[in-house]
């Protein structure tokens, strides 16, 4: 098995284009082709994490947290990050990072969190913009059958809770074909006009490599027209941050004190307590100031995060409770929901589960 065995089935669960801008997301050392031994999955990579791979044997870690954040201008051990890269690399050991492609799948980091505390009813908080495509092209009427059931069949024609959508339109297409031209119908050289069938139909966007290529395995055409064009529909299954629901309403301390063991933290920073009980929740995992006005738009209880700042929890303004229960806390099920995907697809494979602490806080 090949390092890009394993990398696809992840990006089946958190395709890589669904990762923020600023991201670092993929294979950040190693090659694609690489046979591998065993898989570390970890949610930072350090160099503590690269001796524990080598250790058992594992030449890829599958790392939450990308290592290589910001652009690298040198490797000469001078700080943690090109320490722990050189090690990698010394050792033949691939880093792989998913980090913000998994925050905004809806099985991801923050459904993680929805888990631990039961929620129900569970949505995206942010839905990602410009994340459904549409196709347009023009197919002879006898094939569209033919074309319009091989695309559905690669993930086309899918969006909210439907599947299998698409318009179809009638119509007389013309074409000429010159010299050098192959025409499947007519003849080069005589303008040919042809009974067909517009067909639009929606895919996800970073299934557009894989839509065109089955388009054209199925389009008898020599040249197929085609357009493709982002719809401003909201998806409802990719976006960052979660909102669910209690099974039954909680009083504010309660709630904390619950939020306090699942997640093993040491402190919950919170603001103003409103002596109102708690319901519905949203929650985002890693820093998540800049949701806090989606989590009232939301009309949640609580707002779960972490790494909120002095002058954020004034943003609470008495209109929710804001709970900061620290960063790694917040993710530190993500590694576990890798572990178990990926034992589900590579059943008689070694993937390991990290048991390197790597939260760089401690609370005394």
């Amino acid at each position: 098995m090949q390092i890009k065995d394993i990398t696809k089935a992840i990006e089946q669960l958190a395709p890589l284009p669904y990762a923020e801008g600023f991201d670092n997301v993929g294979l950040l050392t190693g090659t694609i082709d690489t046979e591998v031994t065993g898989v570390l999955v970890t949610l930072d990579t350090l160099e503590t994490v690269v001796d524990e791979a080598i250790e058992k044997n594992c030449n890829l870690i599958v790392s939450f947290h990308p290592i290589i954040f910001s652009g690298l201008k040198k490797l000469t051990g001078s700080n943690y990050v090109e320490r722990t890269v050189l090690k990698a690399i010394k050792n033949d050991i691939a880093i792989y990072a998913i980090h913000t492609a998994l925050d905004n799948s809806f099985n991801g980091v923050n459904d993680m969190i929805c888990e631990q505390l039961n929620l129900k009813n569970r949505k995206i908080l942010i839905p990602q913009q410009e994340s459904i495509k549409k196709l347009v092209t023009y197919v002879p009427k006898n094939e569209a059958t033919k074309v319009r059931e091989a695309l559905f069949a690669v993930g086309a024609g899918s969006i909210g809770n439907y599947d299998h959508c698409s318009f179809n339109l009638e119509g007389l297409g013309s074409f000429r074909g010159n010299e050098d031209s192959n025409p499947s119908i007519g003849e080069k050289g005589s303008t040919h006009f042809e009974q067909e069938t517009q067909l639009n139909i929606t895919f996800p966007k970073h299934l557009q490599k894989l839509i065109l290529k089955t388009l054209f395995e199925n389009h008898s055409y020599e040249e197929v027209a085609y357009e493709i064009t982002t719809l401003e529909n909201t998806n409802q299954h990719i976006g960052i941050g979660m909102t669910g629901e209690l099974e039954e309403r909680m009083e504010e301390t309660a709630f904390l004190e619950l939020l306090k063991k699942t997640f093993h933290t040491g402190c919950i920073r919170h603001s103003k307590l409103l002596n109102k009980p708690i319901k519905k929740i949203a929650v985002l995992g890693g820093s998540g100031s800049f949701a806090i006005e989606h989590a009232k738009k939301a009309d949640a209880d609580m707002y779960i995060t972490a790494d909120l700042k002095y002058h954020d929890f004034y943003k609470a303004e008495e209109k929710l409770v804001l709970a900061d229960i620290g960063h790694f806390e917040s993710e530190q099920f993500t590694k576990s929901l890798l572990v178990s995907y990926l034992k589900k697809k590579f059943a008689n494979f070694a993937v390991v589960l990290s048991n390197t602490d790597t939260n760089p806080i401690k609370y005394f």
